[in-house]
């Protein structure tokens, strides 16, 4: 643990993962788990939790606001309730530690969903659905099953786009909101299928924003909401409602104190329904999304490493590994090649130091990876570096990146 606190002291971003334009490993001292992919036990539910007194006012300017009850009964029927038929696993290999062991050697997992429009398109999170043989979804009350149709899928963001054939009287979409637009304490609902208890309401606020958690293909998901309404596996795919009834995000990850609890402690991630908006349109033409690759390992410099290491600024991104024949590779960025451990922590020295991006001034990771995000494979980004002490420009042409981040070699 002592390990675990000095290495977030020193980096603000995770060091250790491979971030190929946009990769982060979980938080620091905790554990992130995929909040989809139950097993069921079999049998349907009908157990519900719901808050019926407790008043949700909005923060914002604009006033006014809903109850718990009235949310749940707007929004209620739009949240679909998914049960995927899952293949076992071919090797260990592919093991997926975020998904329930269970789930991984065949069975059925459940996980919630999002009605977006009255054709039957369905928004979940990719990894409630992916390895799944079949699909059935629920819509509201109804107890009748609907066989999905994978539309299209986007691991990097961990979304799904699904289609059911269902009369139009069955499908009930939720009105998409503005996640930009959220701040930190605005009330939320979060409504899905915890555990399978289909149709659970649960509340609380927003208690934090800008967070980043890690896909299951290993690259980083930027500009998360954080949130302390209950959130638990089998919410996944799920909305997490505004005081006005709109969607503001889906419902991802939750975070465990590492005590081998699965359950809720309070924090929960919710992938903002922005990141949604951009790559629903490619779902449905497309089937998948392509999303630009920097092809670094770097982190937040922070004033402590910078004066435990000696570097030349206090902030900035320190580059540690430049992926062979990669984008930055290619613009003649170059990595490190000094190994050290400092405080239990082992980081990699020598590397170029990223100080700025697009002219704009960079103070940590989390820009670089939002820069990132927000560019196509093809287009450009001018980095500001310092190379031994002196000034350089690179012009790094983007490219696509791959399907999943490789795991790391060992190092030292």
């Amino acid at each position: 643990m002592d390990e675990q606190k000095s290495k977030k002291g020193f980096f603000r971003s995770s060091f250790g993962s491979a971030l190929l334009g946009g990769a982060v490993v979980a938080v620091v001292g905790a554990v992130l788990l995929l909040t989809g992919a139950v097993e069921s036990s079999g049998g349907g539910t009908t157990t519900v939790e719901r808050v019926t007194s407790a008043p949700i006012a909005s923060n914002s300017s604009e006033g006014g606001g809903n109850t718990v009850d009235q949310i749940y009964k707007a929004d209620g029927n739009g949240v679909a309730f998914i049960e995927s038929t899952l293949e076992p696993e071919e090797s260990s290999e592919s093991f997926n530690p975020f998904i329930e062991p269970e789930s991984q050697s065949g069975g059925t997992a459940t996980g919630s969903g999002i009605v977006l429009d009255d054709k039957g398109h369905i928004l979940t999170n990719n990894h409630v659905i992916e390895g799944a043989s079949k699909i059935q979804v629920k819509l509201g009350e109804s107890e009748h099953e609907y066989t999905a149709e994978v539309v299209g899928t986007d691991p990097a963001s961990d979304l799904a786009l699904l289609k059911v054939e269902a009369p139009t009287s069955e499908l009930d979409p939720l009105k998409l909101g503005d996640s930009s637009a959220v701040e930190v304490g605005d009330p939320v609902v979060a409504i899905g299928n915890p555990f399978g208890l289909d149709r659970t309401v649960t509340s609380g606020i927003v208690s934090a924003l800008q967070r980043q958690i890690q896909a299951p293909n290993g690259f980083s998901i930027d500009n998360v909401i954080q949130t302390d309404a209950a959130i638990n596996p089998g919410n996944s795919g799920g909305p997490l409602i505004n005081a006005h009834g709109e969607v503001i995000g889906i419902n991802s990850q939750i975070e465990t104190g590492g005590s081998g609890s699965n359950g809720n402690v309070g924090i929960g991630f919710a992938i903002p329904i922005n990141t949604a908006k951009a790559v629903i349109h490619e779902l449905e033409t497309k089937g998948s999304v392509e999303h630009a690759y920097l092809g670094i390992e770097g982190g937040t410099i922070t004033p402590a490493l910078a004066k435990a290491v000696n570097l030349p600024v206090k902030e900035g991104v320190l580059i540690q590994s430049v992926e062979k024949g990669g984008p930055s590779d290619k613009a003649g960025i170059e990595g490190g090649s000094t190994q050290a451990t400092i405080d239990g922590t082992e980081i990699t020295l020598g590397g170029d130091i990223i100080t700025e991006a697009d002219g704009k001034k960079i103070t940590n990771m989390e820009q670089i990876v939002e820069l990132v995000n927000e560019k196509k494979p093809g287009e450009e980004v001018t980095l500001k570096l310092l190379r031994g002490g002196n000034e350089k420009t690179a012009t790094v042409t983007l490219g696509k990146r791959p399907a999943k981040v490789e795991e790391a070699s060992p190092k030292g």
